[in-house]
């Protein structure tokens, strides 16, 4: 993950400096749009930090920069008001509220899934064993159906159990403190 600083003060570069190490993340430093611009045409960022004087002084070079962030947090900062501890807190929060985040929609994505697959497994169970009540049915037809029971019945099962402590586990990252 790499974050963009975008301001025009030249001290900046050093708190960009401190906020790499801090965060063990690499930084990236623009001096204004155009390279900021620049920057983010050549890589995907994390979080772009744009300083709140130089948002105030070029609104519509601000603007260009929002639009071309991409996915990245956006976020704006006064330097000539905050020190480096600040933004390296303030860049820590905005990472953890989007793990947070993130972590919250696959959880709601993984409960949409199962709720419709648990609804198609049963719809699945109930047909097949409709089915199988119905008499004069070739002894290969039913054999059929009874595979389609023992498979839904299996799937239904594992949706029941939900994810291994495994899968819950993958994907998930954390911003070192």
């Amino acid at each position: 993950m790499t974050i963009l600083i975008v301001s025009g003060i030249e001290g900046v570069r050093n708190c960009a400096e401190v906020v790499s190490k801090q965060l063990g993340m690499k930084v990236e430093f623009a001096g204004g749009r155009r390279e900021a611009v620049d920057a983010m045409r050549r890589t995907e960022f994390a979080v772009v930090v744009l300083d709140e004087t130089l948002a105030e002084c070029d609104p519509q070079g601000a603007e260009a920069i929002w639009e071309r962030s991409g996915l990245a947090i956006p976020m704006q900062i006064n330097f000539a008001l905050a020190g480096a501890a600040r933004v390296i807190r303030e860049i820590r929060a905005a990472l953890q509220r989007r793990q947070r985040e993130q972590a919250a929609a696959r959880v709601a994505a993984r409960e949409d899934i199962g709720a419709e697959l648990k609804n198609t497994v049963s719809g699945l169970l109930l047909q097949s064993q409709l089915a199988l009540a119905e008499q004069g049915l070739p002894n290969h037809v039913v054999q059929k159906l009874r595979m389609v029971e023992d498979l839904a019945g299996k799937l239904r099962s594992q949706l029941v159990a939900g994810p291994s402590p495994h899968q819950e586990i993958q994907g998930t990252s954390r911003v070192r403190a």
